[in-house]
């Protein structure tokens, strides 16, 4: 599931959570714009394996066409999903 902003902002005891987190993709700010690099995905050599999706910390990798697509709203931009990467389908640009 991609992570997406939530509206709901808990107001009361009962909206958090009695745990450490709150469900997976629970987000409720975008990111706050300290990222200086970010993963470029290059379509022609990208398989489609989702071992990138499957080892992104943040969930912000999703498919779209076969293919896979970052969410950058939400990207901290670590670099992991260009390490495990086997046909280098991923390069780390530095930010804009």
């Amino acid at each position: 599931m991609k992570p997406y902003l939530r509206e709901k902002v808990p107001s009361t005891l009962k909206d958090i959570p009695d745990s450490t987190a709150y469900e997976a993709g629970y987000l409720v700010t975008k990111n706050a714009g300290w990222r200086n690099v970010c993963p470029v995905i290059d379509s022609e050599k990208c398989v489609g394996c989702l071992q990138c999706y499957l080892h992104c910390p943040d969930g912000v990798i999703y498919k779209k066409d076969g293919k896979v697509d970052i969410d950058y709203d939400f990207c901290k931009g670590c670099g992991i999903c260009k390490k495990i990467c086997k046909f280098g389908a991923i390069e780390m640009e530095v930010e804009k």
